[in-house]
């Protein structure tokens, strides 16, 4: 069974995706870090990737979704699937249902739940100490999380109501989250 991560920025999901990954055999799907992979191929499809990302602007909807697609074909049928940051709004969510449908993959969620302020105070302490200026500025910050909320939380929603979604306290040690994270896929 495949697994696709949500959470605000700074609730860890990322840290806990590669760990589940490692210890489990998940192969991520980072929708980002697919797009700079692309990118950097030098094909068609990564020029024109190319030519949004070095203007600053989002990568199209039907790109993006080309993009999950032959990464899930490309994968042997028996790997298990890590989805991280896709998708991030119900446009990116119905065309994800119908991908995994066509390809025969199911699929459960699982949700890192932090409150907006841990996440705020996490992503301005991240900023201090690996110098990531984009995280530095708390309107920026609080921008991306406005996002995040708008747009994603009502695919959560709807994967709530399918009963497909596990949530998990993101609040703690790495090791923490970990444990209940694993606890909560085993049940």
């Amino acid at each position: 069974m495949d697994l696709v991560f949500f959470g605000v920025q700074g609730s860890g999901k990322g840290t806990q995706a590669k760990r589940l990954a490692k210890e489990f055999g998940y192969s991520i799907f980072e929708a980002g870090g697919e797009l700079r992979k692309i990118k950097a191929s030098g094909s068609d499809l990564g020029e024109e990737v190319k030519s949004y990302i070095d203007i600053g602007q989002l990568v199209p909807f039907e790109i993006i979704m080309r993009v999950t697609k032959e990464a899930v074909l490309d994968r042997p049928a028996d790997m298990q699937i890590l989805f991280d940051g896709i998708p991030r709004d119900e446009d990116q969510m119905r065309e994800f249902n119908k991908i995994m449908e066509e390809v025969g993959r199911e699929f459960k969620c699982v949700e890192i739940k932090i409150s907006k302020e841990e996440a705020v105070k996490r992503i301005l302490g991240r900023a201090e100490k690996e110098g990531r200026a984009d995280d530095a500025d708390e309107s920026v910050v609080l921008k991306r999380i406005g996002t995040f909320e708008e747009k994603t939380v009502p695919v959560i929603e709807v994967y709530k109501s399918e009963g497909k979604m596990i949530e998990v306290d993101g609040v703690g040690t790495v090791e923490e989250v970990y444990g209940r994270l694993k606890e909560s896929l085993t049940r």
